[in-house]
């Protein structure tokens, strides 16, 4: 079971309260982090892919421009196509070896989605006929937002956890 410790005064602490104070044992770290997992990056990933096929789709509808769904899918894979790259590179077991080998793969990862994202939109005029920037941008931009989406939307991205029945107060 878990163990919620309340703090009731607002003096700095001492002694008395950090004696209060209990850390999780293995068993109750390891329970929270089974209901607690972490966010799945590929679900941040598939998630941008569906807001590029939708965000596409609603403007080829709306315009009944084509070249513009298409300049709009084309910002959108803009996104997606270096994010699941990055995805792909951070998850593999010789970035995740040790805490510099992290940092390192994290950087090196990083740096390639930028310059893999700038290659895309250099080559975009040539690979999209009649390409609308605008379009493109809005593709870009709606895309990158589904990373705040991830932040914000927890209910979207996590399983659902209900505490209630294994939380305990104490005073």
């Amino acid at each position: 079971m878990m163990t919620i410790v309340t703090q009731t005064q607002t003096e700095p602490e001492d002694a008395e309260e950090s004696e209060t104070f209990q850390p999780l044992t293995s068993q109750e770290a390891q329970m929270l982090r089974q209901k607690l997992p972490l966010l799945s990056v590929w679900r941040v990933v598939a998630a941008q892919v569906l807001m590029g096929v939708v965000v596409a789709l609603l403007a080829g509808l709306m315009t009944s421009k084509w070249n513009v769904a298409w300049s709009v899918a084309y910002g959108a894979l803009a996104v997606t196509v270096p994010a699941a790259l990055f995805a792909r590179g951070m998850t593999s077991p010789v970035t995740s070896a040790s805490l510099g080998a992290s940092v390192t793969g994290f950087l090196l990862w990083e740096i390639v989605k930028i310059g893999l994202t700038l290659a895309m939109l250099i080559v975009a005029p040539k690979v999209v006929p009649q390409l609308s920037w605008p379009a493109m941008l809005v593709g870009l931009v709606l895309t990158m937002k589904v990373y705040w989406m991830a932040l914000g939307a927890r209910s979207l991205f996590y399983p659902k956890v209900n505490f209630k029945s294994e939380q305990k107060n104490v005073s």
